[in-house]
């Protein structure tokens, strides 16, 4: 099917936190980055009755990030991500090696 590996978590969980779920039905989220593998491109999912398609997963180390990795995860900076993870996961520390899977997606158009 694939060159990636088995998922670790359904499509259904990407994004479930009610504020980045309204960021992407306003078109300002289109990534989300996951310690484990969501998704697989082509895949869609549905958020409030929208529905998305997957159009790229890959491997990045976190501290690859930019300003505009931020934007496309739905906040405006790099430090506001990054203040926001360390508050949701306190027992995590910010490791700029870290890998994450980068889900890439967009709203599917009405056919």
């Amino acid at each position: 099917m694939n060159d990636f590996p088995e998922k670790t978590c359904e499509i259904d969980r990407l994004i479930r936190q009610p504020a980045l779920v309204a960021a992407a039905l306003k078109g300002q989220k289109t990534q989300q980055r996951r310690n484990g593998l969501y998704a697989y491109p082509g895949e869609v999912f549905t958020l409030e009755g929208v529905e998305f398609e997957i159009c790229s997963v890959e491997r990045r180390k976190i501290g690859e990030m930019t300003d505009q990795d931020a934007q496309a995860e739905g906040f405006p900076s790099l430090a506001t991500y990054k203040d926001m993870i360390l508050k949701m996961h306190a027992s995590m520390e910010w490791n700029a090696e870290g890998l994450v899977w980068v889900h890439s997606f967009n709203r599917r158009q009405p056919e």
